[in-house]
């Protein structure tokens, strides 16, 4: 990243009653949260809980039905561009070109992103380092397993230096050995970065994040860590206690 002064900001990722509605359907259900500087945070529900639709509005590729979204103090809808610059999204199953090799398109999209040559090569060579794509810097992205094409789509996401890394459900297919890598990953990540992770698995949000944003039908129903949340009896009982139809939140007093 440049050194450009960014916005007077006490978070570096921010929802402000943002809800998505399609026709009677509510998707997300007025959420409103921060993340600081540096935090590694899950986003945590089932199946159908809204995260997708909340990881879209985050990022700008989906407009809320209301209430507003940051990057590291740039609204995503009237700063898109700003924002953008600092923002690193991995999507699930995210559009990679089959026919590219994964040179290629981080070439594409480094040059799509406008950055200098000399950047843009320097950039290339910390993403394949760091996603370990190497071997296979020349083959069709087509031609390659689940779990490189994720990582080829981290090292675009992580192409320009962003401050911000949100990613959706970004272990979903991956054998163990490649999740165990993609943590290893995310921890390295987390020490410059930070980072918002969609999942609905428990034990991906128990070994990467610092906190835990659990949603049910659209709804924010906790927010804290894991501790906080096992108070309340073990993890995976507090999950189905707060995600069964018609659950409630905690009390306030018993989030942060």
């Amino acid at each position: 990243m440049d050194n450009e002064e960014l916005p007077i900001s006490r978070s570096m990722i921010e929802a402000k009653g943002l809800s998505k509605f399609y026709g009677p359907f509510v998707a997300v259900d007025d959420i409103t949260f921060e993340i600081p500087k540096g935090q590694i945070v899950a986003f945590l529900g089932p199946n159908g809980a809204g995260k997708t639709t909340m990881m879209r509005m985050l990022t700008g590729y989906l407009a809320p039905s209301a209430g507003e979204a940051s990057i590291a103090g740039y609204d995503v809808r009237t700063s898109r561009l700003e924002a953008s610059r600092r923002l690193g999204y991995l999507p699930e199953n995210g559009p990679l070109y089959p026919e590219m090799t994964p040179l290629e398109l981080l070439r594409f999209f480094g040059e799509a992103r406008e950055l200098p040559a000399k950047v843009l090569k320097d950039r290339i060579d910390a993403v394949i380092d760091l996603c370990a794509l190497d071997l296979v810097i020349e083959k069709p992205v087509g031609k390659l397993s689940k779990g490189l094409k994720q990582r080829v789509g981290l090292a675009q996401a992580l192409l320009h230096d962003p401050d911000v890394l949100i990613m959706d459900e970004p272990t979903a297919g991956l054998d163990p050995n490649q999740i165990r890598q993609f943590r290893e990953n995310i921890q390295r990540l987390g020490r410059t970065k930070t980072l918002l992770i969609s999942t609905h698995i428990l034990h991906e949000a128990q070994t990467t994040a610092d906190r835990l944003l659990l949603v049910n039908e659209g709804r924010l129903v906790f927010d804290g860590t894991e501790a906080e949340l096992e108070e309340n009896g073990s993890l995976e009982e507090s999950f189905y206690r707060l995600t069964a139809r018609g659950a409630k939140s905690l009390p306030v007093s018993e989030t942060t």
